[in-house]
């Protein structure tokens, strides 16, 4: 099995102060394997504490990362028998998650599954046998299509073909959970 955190969009010192603590505290070296980041890492410190969880870690360019950062577009991911594929998905038309524009995405990259960012709200579902992910904004950040985000971020194990996803919340100031599963079909 293999834990791979999922987050973006996170805007410090920009549009928020800092990770919650209660996120912080669930975030510690040791048990995560690798990280993927759909954008917008703004500063050097916040890069510095996810290089503390795990040195293996995908960042792609959000629109307000510094080009100095030269991070990519986008990447594509092998764990285990699933293909991932990363991207901020400001620079798609539309930029607001439609579900047709993110399948295109997704069979041009040739991705069983696709991480997105850019909307600054969670969701992940299922369409035309791949597995779609948006994290969110770590710090509920705001963004043009959501003003007041819930802040999130998104645990995945990886076993074989089978992706569980946990999707971590902090609604109220509680830390809630929730549980969704995907499986890529046999070939």
């Amino acid at each position: 099995m293999t834990l791979v955190l999922v987050l973006g969009d996170i805007h410090i010192p920009q549009r928020a102060a800092d990770i919650p603590a209660k996120f912080r505290k669930l975030l510690v070296p040791g048990k995560i394997d690798q990280i993927l980041c759909t954008g917008n890492l703004t500063d050097r410190a916040t890069y510095e504490y996810l290089r503390s969880i795990t040195p293996d870690l995908y960042i792609t360019r959000g629109e307000f990362d510094d080009r100095g950062q030269n991070y990519p577009i986008s990447a594509r991911v092998q764990q285990q028998e699933l293909t991932i594929g990363l991207v901020s998905g400001h620079y798609m038309v539309p930029s607001n998650g439609d579900v047709d524009g993110l399948a295109g995405v997704a069979r041009q990259m040739d991705v069983d599954v696709l991480v997105t960012g850019n909307t600054h709200r969670f969701e992940a579902y299922e369409e035309q046998g791949r597995f779609f992910i948006n994290p969110g904004s770590i710090t509920g950040g705001w963004g043009a299509l959501e003003m007041n985000p819930v802040p999130s971020f998104v645990l995945m194990e990886v076993k074989g073909r089978q992706l569980v996803v946990y999707v971590y919340q902090l609604v109220n100031d509680e830390v809630v959970v929730d549980r969704i599963e995907y499986r890529k079909n046999e070939e």
